[in-house]
């Protein structure tokens, strides 16, 4: 599972980080995790709290909000909460979130209402939105059903709007847009078209994965669009959120049931795949990445639960929700399609974004 590469990877992130502290909700200079839990620990019995570096926050899909917990299963911080959000204004179905590179902010999508929001932690509001909530469409200004919006180095707030087969980059200040691809043009045509892109994750070396869900692709390319590998995620039919481990391994998903996690190579070789069967299965997890103690995080949507997996034994060693039973209460998810650490740990910044 190489962890060696895995932890020197996660260490060189906490780093880049160690000189932008993240903001707290009033505004202080501090570290959500620093405050105080407002539940009691809540996690599913023969669970390990020290098998995650730090606190995580959840896109609670079903819940309509971003839940942050702490590795004991404690709520810490919530969005969005009463007079958070501007008369008018929705947020709905968050299935994706990333924290930016300072740490003061988190960029949500929210698919079925096909937006994307930029939050400030600090005050709590939404600074940015993009798309037409509710609408999906491809005319100027909408997107339809976007999916992993996240904060580049440069400003740019990439998206894989998926239902119109590109990848699209937004400057915020401006709200003019760059992409690969085009709507209309659904097919797997390396560095001209995509099929239903449902993924652009960046890796360390400044290239980006990006998993398309026709006919199961995973292709590596920079930013100018130039492709410079492409594989098929081997055994999986619904590839979902393909990101990089360490060098030449690769880690997606099977968004179905019952569903998968496999780690593979450029070549297309399966090196790790964890697949129960029965009571056990896992019911379309969307999202999964690697632990810097080898150990995989993974959304189990449709099973209301998130849950780390040591590779080495294939055994679920921390879960936070209740398998089968969506809830609003604590200890309880519904639908949860998506998780960042905070800073430094956050996964987007060990990635390079």
């Amino acid at each position: 599972m190489q962890i060696a590469r895995r932890l020197g990877l996660f260490l060189t992130a906490a780093l880049i980080l160690s000189t932008f502290p993240l903001a707290n909700a009033s505004g202080s200079s501090s570290d959500i995790s620093s405050l105080p839990p407002q539940t009691a620990a809540s996690l599913a019995p023969g669970s390990d709290a020290s098998v995650l570096p730090g606190a995580i926050a959840i896109a609670d899909e079903g819940n309509n909000r971003i839940l942050v917990i702490n590795p004991k299963g404690q709520v810490l911080w919530i969005f969005p909460q009463k007079g958070d959000l501007k008369p008018g204004q929705s947020f709905k179905t968050p299935d994706d979130i990333f924290f930016s590179g300072d740490g003061k902010s988190i960029v949500a999508t929210e698919s079925h209402n096909k937006t994307i929001s930029v939050i400030d932690i600090a005050t709590r509001k939404i600074t940015f939105q993009y798309g037409v909530p509710g609408q999906g469409s491809s005319k100027e200004g909408h997107l339809n059903n976007p999916d992993d919006a996240m904060l580049l180095k440069d400003g740019r707030i990439m998206i894989a709007d998926i239902k119109n087969c590109r990848i699209l980059f937004i400057n915020p200040k401006t709200s003019k847009h760059t992409q690969f691809g085009s709507p209309g043009s659904c097919a797997h045509k390396s560095g001209k078209a995509y099929a239903s892109p449902n993924g652009s994750f960046p890796m360390p070396d400044g290239k980006f994965l990006v998993t398309e869900i026709g006919g199961d692709w995973i292709d590596a390319i920079d930013l100018t669009g130039k492709v410079y590998w492409k594989v098929h995620a081997p055994g999986v039919s619904y590839p979902s959120d393909t990101n990089q481990v360490s060098k030449d391994v690769y880690l997606t998903v099977d968004f179905k049931s019952p569903g998968q996690i496999v780690e593979f190579n450029a070549k297309g070789k399966a090196l790790w795949r964890y697949k129960p069967t029965g009571s056990a299965a896992l019911d379309h997890p969307s999202l999964a990445h690697a632990l810097p103690n080898g150990d995989v995080i993974a959304t189990d949507d449709a099973n209301h639960r998130v849950i780390v997996v040591d590779p080495k034994t294939n055994k679920i060693v921390w879960q936070y929700g209740h398998k089968g039973i969506p809830g609003k209460d604590a200890g309880y998810i519904s639908n949860p399609d998506g998780l960042d650490f905070l800073p430094p740990n956050s996964l987007m910044v060990l990635a390079g974004a």
